[in-house]
C-alpha cells in the first residue's frame, strides 16, 4: 500500500510539473552536429532526414553512420545527400572488441562532428517544429551538458501497446523528472539515447561514448557520470514535436527492454526481481486478508498512477488502463528474460550479441 501510495504520488509531480522542453530562442544560431548512427534503417532513415530537412533551424551538420547493414540504409541515406548538402555519410568501421555497436557508431560520429552541439538521433525518430532551436536555446539558458528526451511513442499493434509503455510507467512512477535537474544525486538521473544533446567541449573532454563502450545502457551511465563530475544536466518528456516508433512487434520489444530492465532498479537484479514480486503479489494480499476499503484504495491508487503516467507521456488513458494486466505479463516476462541473458551472457539484437561484444 506505502509502495502505492508513493508510486502515485510521484506520478502525480510528473504530472503537474509538466516538465516539457520551454519555449524560447536563443539569438545565436550555433552550429549544430546532429548523428545518427544506422543499422538496417532502410524502413526509417528517410523520414528523420528528411524531417531534419524541413526544419526551421537550419545551421546544421548531419551526419549518419551505416553501421554495417545489410538492407538498402546506405542507398537511401545516398538518395537524401543527393538532395541537401548539409547530409554526409560516415563510412563504416569494423566493429571492435568491447564495444557495442551503438556506442562504437556514436564515437565514430563525434571524430567527425564539427559542431559546437552534438546531438544524438535514433534513426526511428521524429522531430518537428521549433524542437532543436528550443533545445539549444534551453541548454545555453542553463548551461546543461546535457539534454534529453523521451519522445512521444508510437504505437500500432497489440504487443506494441502491452510492451512500450513500461518505459514510462517505471520512469515517471519512481523518479521525480525535476529531481534531475535540481539534485547532484548521480541516481537520481534518468536519459533516453533516442534524443541527447550534448556541449561538444564537454561530450570531447571524456570521450563519452568511448568511455562506456561496452556499455549496453550509454544514456543512463552517460547521464549519471556528468552528474558526478558536477555537470548541469536535464531530460524531459516529449511533445508533439519529436516521436518514436520503437519496435514493431512484441518480441523486439521485449528483446530491446531487456537490456536495460535492471538499470531502472540501480542495476541489481535482486532488487528489480523483489519489486516485480511486490507489485504482484501485494494486491492479491490486499484482497484477501485486508478489509474491502483496502482493495479499493490500492485500487484507486493504480488506477489515478497509470491516468497520470498516460497525461504526461501523451499516451492514451483508455488504452493504458485496457492494457494493465497484459503490461504487466509482459514486464514479468521482461525480467525473465533478462535474468536468462545475465546468466547465459547473452543477448541479441541486430544481428549481434551486445552483451558479450
Amino acid at each position: 500500500m506505502a509502495l502505492a501510495l508513493i508510486q502515485f504520488l510521484v506520478s502525480l509531480v510528473n504530472v503537474l510539473a509538466s516538465h516539457y522542453v520551454p519555449e524560447g530562442e536563443s539569438s545565436q544560431s550555433p552550429l549544430v552536429s546532429v548523428l545518427i548512427p544506422a543499422r538496417n534503417e532502410e524502413k526509417a532513415i528517410g523520414y528523420i532526414l528528411s524531417d531534419l530537412m524541413q526544419l526551421s533551424y537550419q545551421n546544421l551538420e548531419i551526419l549518419v553512420y551505416n553501421d554495417e547493414s545489410s538492407d538498402r540504409t546506405e542507398e537511401v541515406i545516398r538518395t537524401f545527400m543527393m538532395k541537401d548538402k548539409r547530409i554526409s555519410l560516415v563510412p563504416a568501421v569494423t566493429l571492435p572488441q568491447n564495444w557495442t555497436g551503438k556506442n562504437h557508431a556514436c564515437h565514430q560520429l563525434a571524430l567527425q562532428a564539427k559542431g559546437n552541439f552534438y546531438l544524438f538521433l535514433d534513426a526511428d525518430v521524429r522531430v518537428g517544429g521549433s524542437l532543436i532551436r528550443n533545445t539549444i536555446y534551453w541548454l545555453i539558458k542553463k548551461d546543461l551538458a546535457l539534454i534529453s528526451i523521451f519522445p512521444v511513442q508510437i504505437m500500432k499493434s497489440f504487443g506494441e501497446q502491452a510492451s512500450v509503455p513500461l518505459m514510462n510507467w517505471i520512469l515517471l512512477s519512481l523518479l521525480p523528472l525535476p529531481l534531475i535537474s535540481r539534485s547532484r544525486r548521480p541516481s537520481l538521473s534518468a536519459a533516453n539515447g533516442q534524443f541527447m544533446l550534448f556541449q561538444a567541449s564537454i561530450y570531447n573532454r571524456f570521450h563519452l561514448h568511448e568511455l562506456f563502450k561496452n556499455h549496453t545502457v550509454e544514456d543512463v551511465a552517460i547521464i549519471r557520470f556528468l552528474k558526478k563530475n558536477g555537470h548541469c544536466v536535464d531530460t524531459f518528456l516529449g511533445k508533439g514535436n519529436v516521436s518514436c516508433r520503437m519496435y514493431e512487434s512484441l518480441g523486439q520489444a521485449i528483446e530491446g527492454f531487456t537490456k536495460n530492465i535492471f538499470l531502472f532498479f540501480g542495476n541489481s537484479m535482486v532488487v528489480t526481481i523483489l519489486y516485480a514480486l511486490l507489485i504482484t503479489i501485494a494486491p492479491f494480499i490486499v484482497v484477501l486478508y485486508l478489509p474491502s476499503y483496502g482493495g479499493i484504495a490500492l485500487a484507486a491508487c493504480i488506477i489515478m498512477m497509470r491516468v497520470n503516467i498516460s497525461i504526461a507521456s501523451r499516451q492514451s488513458v483508455y488504452k493504458n488502463l485496457l492494457y494493465i494486466v497484459p503490461q504487466h505479463i509482459v514486464f514479468l516476462l521482461i525480467i525473465g528474460k533478462g535474468i536468462y541473458n545475465r546468466i547465459t551472457g547473452t543477448l541479441e539484437w541486430k544481428g549481434r550479441n551486445v552483451l558479450n561484444t
